[in-house]
C-alpha cells in the first residue's frame, strides 16, 4: 500500500463518529439483555414442565392405585354372595339330620364360587395327568420312578392344581413326574 492509500485510511478511522461507537456497545448491551432475557425464559419454561411431568406422575401413579383397589372391590363384591351361601351352610350343618342335602348345597355353593372366578378370567389348568411335563406352566415338587415306560418325563400326578387368569399363569400347578 502507498503512503497516499495510508493517509485516506488514517482520515476514515478519524473521521469514525464516536457515537456510532457508543451505539454500538448499547447494541451488544441490549442483545445480551435479550439473550439474557431469552435463557430466563426458556429456564421458566423447563421449570414449569418438569413440574407438569411430575405432576403428571404423580396423579397416574394415584389413578392406578385407585384403579386396582377398585378392581378389587369390585370382585370382592361378586364374592359375598358366595360367602353368604358358606355361612348358610355352616349353619344348616349344625341342625342338619340329612347329611346329603348339607353336601348337595355346599357342591352347590363350590360350583357357584368356581363360575364366579371363571366370569372374572380364571381358568383351571386340566388335564395334566400323562402329559409332558411343562416347565413353564409346571412345577415339579417331587420326582419318582415312572410306573411305565411311556410315563417317563410326564406328569403322574397333581399335588396343586394350577391356574390362569387371562391366559397368563397366575399359579403353576406342583405336580409329580415320572424318571
Amino acid at each position: 500500500m502507498n503512503e497516499q492509500e495510508n493517509n485516506i485510511q488514517d482520515e476514515n478511522l478519524a473521521s469514525v463518529d464516536p457515537t456510532s461507537e457508543e451505539s454500538t456497545d448499547q447494541s451488544e448491551e441490549t442483545i445480551e439483555e435479550r439473550l439474557q432475557q431469552e435463557l430466563a425464559n426458556a429456564n421458566d419454561k423447563y421449570a414449569r414442565l418438569f413440574a407438569e411431568f411430575d405432576n403428571y406422575k404423580k396423579r397416574t401413579s394415584k389413578e392406578r392405585v385407585e384403579l386396582i383397589q377398585s378392581a378389587s372391590k369390585d370382585v370382592l363384591a361378586k364374592l359375598l354372595p358366595i360367602l353368604d351361601d358358606f355361612d348358610r351352610a355352616l349353619d344348616a350343618m349344625q341342625t342338619a339330620q340329612d347329611i346329603e342335602s348339607v353336601k348337595q348345597g355346599i357342591d352347590l355353593v363350590n360350583q357357584k364360587f368356581k363360575r364366579t372366578l371363571a366370569n372374572e378370567g380364571l381358568k383351571e389348568m386340566e388335564n395334566l395327568i400323562g402329559q409332558p411335563f411343562d416347565a413353564e406352566y409346571q412345577e415339579a415338587i417331587t420326582a419318582i420312578p415312572a410306573p411305565s415306560e411311556e410315563l417317563k418325563n410326564k406328569v403322574i400326578d397333581v399335588v396343586e392344581k394350577g391356574y390362569f387368569l387371562n391366559d397368563k399363569v397366575i399359579r403353576f400347578a406342583k405336580v409329580v413326574i415320572g424318571q
